[in-house]
């Protein structure tokens, strides 16, 4: 049975992003397509990976990251091999995440406090402006 081959349009259509991406993708060795004359003809594998990588970025992971993670595939016992990395990136990732969110959060209480304040000063100074 052929193998389905994409298009780059195809490529770009099917996971919403541009062809600049998928050359650059391609230019760091994240994806490997077929080439035929000029076009590039993206395989299943490719496919994946760009699953991969593309969801991979949405969490936070660098492209080294995701390149490891994509790489240990290849090796002896590498779909277990990848999961087991996968899941430890993952914890470390929700670790920072959360670490983001309360920093965040922190952040958010002092400036609603500073807003109030600058609130208060301006009423305060508009009543004195006032009664002058």
């Amino acid at each position: 049975m052929m193998e389905k081959y994409l298009t780059i349009r195809e490529m770009c259509d099917a996971f919403n992003v541009t062809a600049r991406t998928l050359r650059f993708y391609e230019a760091k060795e994240l994806l490997f397509p077929v080439r035929e004359g000029q076009k590039r003809l993206f395989t299943k594998r490719d496919q994946a990976r760009l699953t991969l990588i593309l969801r991979g970025k949405r969490f936070g992971f660098s492209l080294e990251d995701i390149r490891q993670l994509l790489d240990l595939y290849d090796m002896e016992n590498g779909e277990h091999r990848q999961l087991e990395a996968s899941v430890q990136m993952a914890e470390q990732r929700v670790e920072e995440m959360e670490e983001q969110r309360a920093e965040l959060a922190t952040a958010i209480t002092e400036l609603k406090a500073q807003i109030d304040w600058g609130k208060g000063t301006l009423a305060d100074n508009g009543m004195k402006q006032a009664a002058e």
